[in-house]
């Protein structure tokens, strides 16, 4: 009788272990829309920062110690876009299963080409990265191969599903390629047109479009802008013929409508994380699509 009840708890047990979900820890929203892509619902998943929040400075709170101490997988952006929270979070979780190296530690710069790698490391020049640019998520065609980086690392970490995770990835992928058609042709019309950005946060967003982004309302990343500097960035828009500024949610939208006055332009709220603004909540795919429809309806209406 004994050895019954044993065998019956045994089976209970690793029941129960064959149906655990993979506990997924995802920095920010725009990774966490992905992995939910991929993971469907063989994960269960937590994201750190607010989609409202820079993510180089998250309010890093203790409750996310004890969520990454319970992950089995975190998945970051890398390229020292978290640089500032997250390594002396998982220093304090105590978790070797995701600290940087492990299996458990997917970082998604990893296999991008980035942009914007600095020579030499001068921080007179402000806020710049050593590894490059680390705003890429919300390039279309990083965000295939971001997929692809965290379908690997899933399946790495559970090989169970790991059929199910690349099956995902296929639907994700197959559905992202027919979206980017649609979005290359709405933005077609503008390809060369100069916008003007807060922060220096979208070049391979520009990239995958045709768009020039090189005039920045900080005379440097990370630096607050000085009106002699704006006085340069009206008179450059002028004379490109400038007329639409994108700023992020979590940058200050009263100096770009300032600008906005002077120069006759059109200021357009932007975020690069799904549920950041209203109308982006869906995913990741639904937030590219509120980018393309609100950048070519501005381009549109300031020829």
């Amino acid at each position: 009788m004994k050895n019954k009840i044993l065998s019956i708890l045994a089976s209970l047990f690793f029941a129960a272990s064959a149906q655990a979900k993979l506990n997924v820890v995802a920095t920010t929203s725009d990774l966490a829309a992905i992995a939910k892509e991929i993971g469907g619902d063989k994960i269960t998943l937590t994201t750190l920062a607010k989609p409202t929040e820079d993510p180089h400075f998250v309010d890093a709170k203790p409750s996310f110690i004890l969520k990454l101490n319970h992950a089995d997988v975190v998945i970051e952006g890398g390229a020292e876009l978290e640089i500032g929270w997250l390594p002396a979070l998982l220093d304090q979780s105590r978790n070797e299963k995701i600290v940087a190296g492990a299996p458990g530690h997917i970082s998604c710069a990893k296999g991008l080409p980035l942009l914007d790698v600095p020579a030499t490391l001068d921080r007179s020049r402000g806020d710049i990265h050593a590894a490059g640019n680390p705003h890429f998520a919300i390039s279309p065609v990083n965000g295939r191969i971001i997929a692809q980086t965290i379908t690997d690392g899933l399946a790495q970490n559970d090989p169970a599903n790991a059929e199910t995770y690349r099956a995902n990835l296929k639907t994700f992928t197959t559905a992202l390629a027919a979206k980017m058609a649609e979005w290359q042709q709405a933005l077609a019309p503008f390809k060369g047109r100069s916008l003007v950005a807060y922060h220096d946060s979208w070049p391979y967003f520009a990239r995958d479009f045709g768009l020039k982004i090189e005039l920045f309302l900080e005379p440097k990343p990370g630096i607050p802008p000085t009106p002699s500097h704006l006085a340069e960035v009206i008179l450059k828009m002028k004379e490109e013929n400038a007329h639409v500024i994108i700023v992020d949610v979590y940058l200050n939208r009263r100096t770009a409508d300032t600008v906005a006055r002077e120069a006759g332009a059109t200021v357009v709220p932007v975020t690069q994380f799904p549920g950041g603004l209203k109308g982006t909540e869906g995913g990741y795919l639904e937030l590219e699509d509120y980018l393309v429809k609100a950048l070519a309806a501005a381009l549109a209406e300031k020829k």
